[in-house]
């Protein structure tokens, strides 16, 4: 950004903006004094007064020349723009004409600045600009808050004065403030406010950045219709196009959907035809399976009939049994008497013989249980005798241990008696302090030496440890890879500690991790070894490759998060060296002067390898032996190649595609001396520092051994002095403890002897209680002895008693045997007549529970006949009904199984399926068809309502587009006409109205055809040529106050730059406007003072160009045009009308704005030009 205080270096891409600003020449041109010759200006007067008074008349003749000639500024318009503390502006005013407007100044000074405040000042955000997303970021750097006004044309009909809009950005909260003629508004207002002016901002056929020129550029077709129409149509216009489109999206959907319904109908109606037959033939199972159902249904009807015939027979039969079964009886009786007298006494004797074993059996379990009790008895006894026994040896045990007692209190009395040993604690204690105190000063001594040890063969492994490190420094000294180590050492010790533990750890890793290419690569050509480490920075020869994501993240997590290491470069490399092939072969590269690619003299690991390609570009950077020719750079320039190395240079190509073929730039640097893949010879100096150390070191663990011997010797005897000392202690402690032990029980003993005491007299007591207990068990035992004879005597009472209850029971079972044999002996004489009431019998029996089955059965039938027809009532199954009501009353039930099989076997002889599923699919597919054909019906009405309205629309909208498009047509092929070309412009005309579009035909040789304009066919220049018509092609249709393209003009040859230049100027100044050359005389327009800054820092002046045309002074309503340029050709055409805007900033700006006076120049160099022609 430009500054009045501190001057800024321009970056390269600026200076080589600049050099294209001269129209494609190679050189500047050299500034021209007064006198018309080059070199220095003087600020001094170069003139005389009397030669500024002769040419005062020529410079009121131009002004009033000027004067009579001015335009109106258009309804909306600009008519002023003032910034302050916007972008590059500390506070600046334009003053734009009303027709053409040219912004020229070198790049970087704001050109472009005045797009953007137009933009942001009237409502529009910043996404229309394609530079910054954020508001705050137009605000100037060190500012809070940037203002833009802007003053638009006033519509008479609407307004009194000049609409004044201001934009207040503020930095801290990223908005904007809005007011209107000072009042305040918001955003909505602004916008309605500018399209009540049909200002279309957002409309790149009107309001083309410079930043949007590519997306212009991008435009489809498509795109480019909908814009021109936005452009120069009215708004029904726009509203009547995307009303075609919504009628054509409805009438595709309808289509789509009566498609569909065809498809599905036809489809349908197929299938109904392909299964009719099917469904006839399933229709006639249905109708045998009904019948088969009703007939399964009646099943219950001819049984019932039938179970009621057979209950009726049944009965009947079982009635003639009874009578039979009665008059069998009165035959037989008088035989059956004298068996029933019998049964009547043999059944007496029976209920005798069954009583008198209840008796036997109460005997016996008297006689039991008296046994038992003798047992109980008996057992009871020999516990007593067991208890008694035990008490015995109690006894004994009681008066072993009295003997025991009074032993002991004996001996007690004795102790006692004798007295203490003498024992002096105090001076066992002192003496025992003393060991302890010894041995503790040899242990601290121990450990104390111990340290001093350790110390030391810490301090010899370190002296150790760098006698292998000097030994391997000296054999690296003497290798290429350690030389490259210790420059990697000397380069960044923290990228050399991480290589160093890598090395150690590599195990750890999935795959192989690669160190920095200082060590891991090598040139294979010394010759090119300056050319090669050229191309590489710090950063990428210190680049550490990982061959897997998880390596990469492990690797940078142990690295600066344990190891603490902070200049660590790293990449993840997955790719292999066949994925960066060259874009030529070698043979190819020999025709620029090249030997081969950078890639070629570089050796080492393909993971390490194919890392440098993707961030070196190896694979497509050539490398030379000597420098380029000319013609050589010529075609290097132009050729496919960015970047390649030669003896003495670096160059690099940096092409800016979006403003054509020929905006490149490049940058040269000189090749540097290598100084890491150089075969150096050994530092002696070094080596010999080196091999000092490891001497030195050597004499010193020498010594550190000595030292720890005799430490070591130290400790043993310390070590066997604290042995004896404690062996000392120990014999102190126990001899201590024994006096003490003895003196403690002598302190007991009196305890001891009332416990003994004590003991001595529970035993006496105890031998006293034992013998008591002796005499209860004797006493227990008499008792025992009296209940056993007692329950002997009861004993031989109930045999007795069981003997005679025995003989009882003999001889009723004797009687109840011969009553047995007696009726048996009666039986058998009338077994016949027996045999045949049984049988009588057990027939009436049968019959009873035949009848009792069949009246069930019946009932059970009768319940299913009801059921079945209560059933059918409430289903309304009236066919079951109706069929069961009118069964036949003689059918049976074969007749009625017979057709039920017969009407089975027909079903059988007929396909079998899914019936039902395809019937009902059948039906439904019916229903199916007949909503389609209702639906299609529908369809057809609303295809012909929406066709309707697309041709009534249509027949509106179609031949107004053809009117406009055909006067842009005729427009664009007139400005292609003039500089030698051809052009047309059409409408492609799709079936939908979405893919109408723009077709836009050029032409710019004789030779060829007009061919349809787009990237493949024309080049950059003939491209920019055609939009820049077409643009031009719309100002006599355009419905916008004013028009903004900036930067346009970039890419073209400078012919057809000049001849886009006067076309432009034709249209946007109109017909009388009397262009001229350059050579036309200058005059300043007397209606505008020229806008100055307030710091300095940013100064622009307005000239207006006009001709030698005096005719009367009149008015146009062409619109406004903006054209930002860097660059002005020499030999331009201008007309009257037109307004240059001269922007100059910069670091060495005066303070002072009224020292740069562009319009004080035009009007002394029209009066020279004037003079000079008077001459």
């Amino acid at each position: 950004m430009p500054s009045a205080v501190t001057p800024q270096r321009r970056s390269r891409d600026d200076s080589s903006d600049d050099e294209d600003s001269t129209g494609g020449s190679s050189t500047k041109r050299a500034r021209l004094n007064l006198n018309g010759d080059a070199g220095p200006t003087s600020q001094s007067p170069i003139l005389p007064n009397g030669y500024r008074s002769n040419i005062s008349g020529t410079l009121q003749q131009e002004s009033l020349r000027a004067a009579r000639f001015q335009r109106k500024h258009q309804p909306g318009s600009i008519v002023r723009v003032k910034l302050a503390n916007f972008v590059t502006y500390t506070a600046v005013e334009f003053l734009p004409g009303p027709s053409l407007n040219m912004v020229i100044g070198p790049n970087g000074t704001g050109k472009s600045t005045l797009v953007c405040a137009i933009c942001l000042g009237l409502g529009w955000g910043p996404q229309h600009l394609g530079r910054a997303k954020d508001v705050s970021e137009y605000v100037k750097h060190g500012e809070q808050e940037a203002t833009i006004e802007i003053e638009l044309a006033a519509d008479s009909n609407r307004h009194r004065q000049n609409p004044v809009i201001k934009c207040n950005i503020k930095r801290e909260n990223n908005k904007s403030t809005f007011s209107i003629d000072g009042k305040p508004s918001n955003k909505k207002a602004v916008i309605e406010l500018c399209r009540s002016f049909t200002i279309q901002i957002d409309n790149l056929c009107q309001f083309l950045p410079q930043d949007k020129v590519v997306e212009f550029a991008a435009m489809t077709p498509v795109e480019l219709l909908r814009s021109t129409q936005r452009a120069v149509a009215p708004q029904e216009m726009l509203d009547m196009h995307d009303e075609l489109k919504e009628h054509r999206q409805k009438q595709k959907s309808i289509q789509a959907k009566a498609q569909a319904d065809q498809d599905a109908l036809l489809n349908l109606e197929n299938r109904q035809r392909m299964q009719a037959d099917d469904v006839q033939r399933m229709r006639d199972r249905e109708v045998i399976k009904e019948r088969v159902r009703l007939l399964e249904a009646s099943r219950p009807f001819p049984a019932y009939r039938a179970a009621k015939e057979n209950h009726d027979k049944a009965k009947k039969r079982r009635n003639d049994a009874n009578v039979e079964l009665i008059k069998l009886r009165d035959d037989v009786e008088p035989s059956l008497r004298a068996i029933t007298v019998k049964q009547a006494y043999q059944r007496q004797i029976e209920a005798v013989t069954n009583g008198r074993k209840r008796i036997v059996q109460d005997a016996e379990k008297t006689a039991d249980d008296i046994d038992r009790k003798l047992q109980a008895l008996l057992s009871r006894k020999g516990e007593l005798e067991a208890e008694a026994e035990a008490e015995k040896n109690a006894g004994r045990e009681s008066r072993k241990d009295i003997t025991r007692i009074q032993g002991a209190i004996v001996s007690l009395k004795r102790r006692i008696d004798e007295g203490q040993p003498d024992l002096d604690i105090s001076g066992y204690n002192e003496r025992t302090r003393a060991k302890h105190k010894a041995a503790d000063e040899a242990g601290q001594k121990v450990m104390e030496l111990k340290r001093q040890v350790t110390d030391i063969e810490f301090r010899g492994q370190g002296r150790h440890e760098r006698i292998l490190q000097a030994q391997q420094d000296l054999r690296n000294l003497e290798s290429q890879a350690g030389q490259r180590e210790n420059k990697l050492r000397q380069v960044s010790r923290d990228t050399f500690d991480a290589w160093e533990w890598i090395k150690k750890h590599q195990d750890e890793f999935e795959k192989q991790v690669f160190g920095p290419p200082m060590v891991e690569c090598s040139v294979a050509d010394p010759r090119y070894v300056d050319q090669i480490e050229t191309l590489f920075h710090r950063g990428q020869m210190l680049m550490i490759t990982c061959q897997t994501k998880n390596d990469f993240k492990k690797l940078g997590d142990i690295l600066h998060d344990r190891l603490h290491l902070a200049e660590i470069n790293m990449q993840h490399m997955a790719g292999t060296l066949a994925d960066f092939p060259p874009p030529m072969n070698r043979d190819e590269l020999g025709r620029y002067g090249l030997t081969g690619w950078a890639l070629d003299y570089i050796t080492g690991p393909e993971p390490v390898m194919a890392m440098l390609c993707a961030n070196v570009r190896l694979e497509r950077t050539g490398v030379g032996d000597r420098d380029t020719t000319p013609e050589q750079f010529e075609m290097l320039q132009n050729g496919p190649l960015e970047n390649w190395v030669t003896k003495r240079s670096s160059y690099k190509i940096v092409r800016r595609r979006e403003y054509g073929p020929s905006a490149t730039s490049t940058n040269v640097r000189d090749v540097r001396r290598a100084n890491v893949w150089t075969d150096q010879p050994v530092d002696m100096g070094a080596k010999r520092d080196l091999q000092e150390n490891i001497e030195g070191w050597s004499g010193e663990i020498t010594e550190f051994k000595s030292e720890i011997a005799t430490a070591n010797r130290e400790i043993e005897e310390l070590r066997a002095f604290i042995r004896e000392t404690q062996e000392e202690i120990r014999n102190l402690q126990t001899e201590k403890s024994s006096k003490q032990k003895v003196i403690s029980e002598l302190r007991a003993l009196p305890t001891k002897l009332a416990q003994q005491e004590e003991r001595l007299a529970e035993a006496q007591q105890s031998i006293s209680q034992m013998r008591q207990r002796l005499q209860d068990i004797t006493n227990k035992q008499d008792q025992v002895t009296r209940e056993r004879a007692e329950a002997a005597m009861d004993y031989v009472v109930a045999v007795e008693a069981l003997q005679g209850r025995h003989l009882e029971l003999h001889e009723a079972e004797i009687m109840l045997i011969e009553a047995n044999s007696d009726l048996a002996t009666l039986a058998e004489k009338n077994t016949a007549q027996t045999e045949m009431l049984e049988l009588r019998e057990r027939e009436v029996e049968h019959l009873d529970k035949e009848v009792k089955s069949l009246r069930e059965t019946a009932a059970r039938l009768v319940a299913q006949v009801k059921s079945s027809l209560k059933l059918a009532e409430q289903n309304g199954d009236d066919a079951l009904s109706n069929h069961l009501r009118g069964m036949s009353q003689t059918q049976t039930s074969e007749e009625l199984e017979e057709e039920i099989e017969s009407e089975k076997a027909r079903l059988e002889l007929m396909h079998e399926g899914n019936d039902r599923g395809v019937i009902k699919e059948f039906e439904a597919r019916e229903k199916r068809i007949s909503a389609l054909k209702s639906n299609m019906e529908a369809l057809r009405e609303e295809l012909d309502q929406a066709e309707a309205m697309i041709q009534g629309v249509r027949e509106r909208w179609e031949p107004e587009l053809d009117r406009l498009v055909g006067l842009i047509s005729r427009s664009f092929g007139e400005n292609m006409k003039e500089i030698g070309c051809a052009g047309e412009v059409g409408v492609n005309k799709e079936e939908d109205f979405e893919d109408w579009s723009i077709k836009i035909l050029v032409k710019f040789r004789e030779t060829e055809p007009l061919t349809p304009l787009d990237s493949h066919r024309q080049s950059g220049g003939e491209r920019a040529v055609s939009t820049i018509f077409y643009l031009m092609s719309l100002q006599s249709l355009t419905r916008s106050p004013f028009r903004v393209v900036d930067e346009i003009n970039q890419g073209m040859d400078p012919r057809n730059e000049r001849l886009v230049h006067r076309r432009m100027v034709g249209i946007a100044c109109g017909p009388d406007s009397s262009p001229s050359s350059s050579s036309s005389s200058f005059s300043s327009s007397s209606n505008h003072n020229p806008p100055r800054t307030n710091n300095g820092a940013t100064s622009f002046d307005s000239v207006t160009v006009n001709g030698d045309d005096t005719a009367e002074e009149r008015r146009t309503t062409q619109s406004q045009y903006f054209l930002i340029t860097p660059k002005l050709l020499p030999g331009l055409t201008y007309a009257r009308g037109m307004r240059v805007l001269c922007i100059a900033s910069g670091e060495f700006m005066p303070e002072k704005a009224d020292r740069v006076d562009f319009r004080g120049c035009v009007d002394l160099a029209r009066g020279l030009r004037g003079r000079i022609a008077v001459r």
